[in-house]
């Protein structure tokens, strides 16, 4: 039946092919829930109409076997006053109710057998359901860290250049540009730099030889 080979494809249906086709896995397995529980039920509806045909057919059966001893006790009835062409009828009219039966009965057992079968196949369906349903949070688990995984891969391997670590990256390379510059400026400058030192250091030294000037001139009298 259709029913039955639909819901056993969605319940072999694994992770693997979920994030291989399903852009957002998560409402993939929800939506797969929703399919089985759809499926379930229309088998159990269908499940009801098998149990009430045979209901119906168990019915007919038992009134055509009360027909048939009916007609049974009416031919006893017949015997019993000594009329036997009446009793002949009433067998005659057993037999007909006799062979309704024997056509009821084997319309039944396969009606009876079909409802059987079809019992076992919800209970089934059922069962893979409750399995199912047990399986969503894991599956659901196992594909948010499939996602989060691969997040992280691209984001270290740096091939998502809009990511903040690739940003982070350009930003150190504009800094490391900007220093090598005002090192090659520096380094440019130094000569100027030690020159000015040197007019400097003369300053001073000029300053150092009149200080001493004066002191000398102080101990020798002021000459």
């Amino acid at each position: 039946m259709s029913i039955f080979s639909r819901v056993s494809d969605l319940v072999k249906a694994n992770v693997n092919d979920l994030l291989d086709k399903a852009e957002d896995p998560e409402k993939m397995v929800k939506q797969i829930i929703i399919d089985m529980e759809k499926q379930v039920r229309e088998a159990t509806q269908a499940l009801g109409q098998a149990m009430a045909s045979e209901k119906q057919a168990l019915s007919h059966l038992e009134k055509a076997k009360s027909n048939s001893a009916e007609w049974e006790n009416k031919a006893k009835l017949a015997l019993q006053s000594g009329n036997q062409d009446l009793a002949k009828k009433a067998l005659a009219n057993k037999v007909q109710s006799d062979n309704n039966v024997a056509s009821l009965q084997k319309s039944y057992d396969q009606i009876s057998m079909q409802t059987q079968e079809l019992r076992s196949r919800v209970e089934i369906l059922q069962q893979k359901l409750d399995e199912a349903r047990q399986k969503q949070n894991m599956l659901i688990a196992r594909a948010r860290m499939a996602e989060a995984t691969e997040s992280v891969a691209t984001a270290v391997s740096g091939t998502n250049t809009d990511s903040a670590f690739s940003k982070l990256d350009k930003m150190e390379q504009k800094v490391e540009a900007k220093e090598a510059t005002a090192e090659a400026a520096a380094s440019m400058s130094g000569d100027t730099t030690f020159a000015v030192d040197e007019f400097k250091e003369l300053e001073t030294n000029q300053a150092v030889d009149a200080e001493l000037q004066r002191l000398m001139n102080e101990m020798n009298g002021g000459n």
